[in-house]
């Protein structure tokens, strides 16, 4: 079942509301995983991969790169994103 569309997670088989703050929050920190673990990528590929609803993976990369912690550069029309 995915909760992320409706601000909820599930955390040890317990629902929990999350605010707004904390749902961009939480979609920042599977784009910083997913970096991690990938590294350079298109942002429209993990955007599709991580699967995250409406604008959330916009707002999570741009929570990160307000902390400095991504780099994006543009080449045309693609988009890559990878860490500092």
């Amino acid at each position: 079942m995915d909760n992320k569309s409706k601000g909820e997670i599930i955390m040890a088989s317990k629902k929990v509301s999350l605010t707004l703050e904390e749902q961009i929050g939480f979609s920042a920190g599977e784009i910083y995983n997913y970096l991690h673990e990938n590294g350079t990528t298109s942002f429209a590929k993990m955007k599709k991969e991580l699967d995250l609803k409406g604008n959330f993976a916009d707002l999570g990369l741009g929570w990160l790169a307000r902390e400095n912690k991504v780099e994006i550069s543009q080449k045309g029309p693609a988009v890559k994103v990878s860490l500092r």
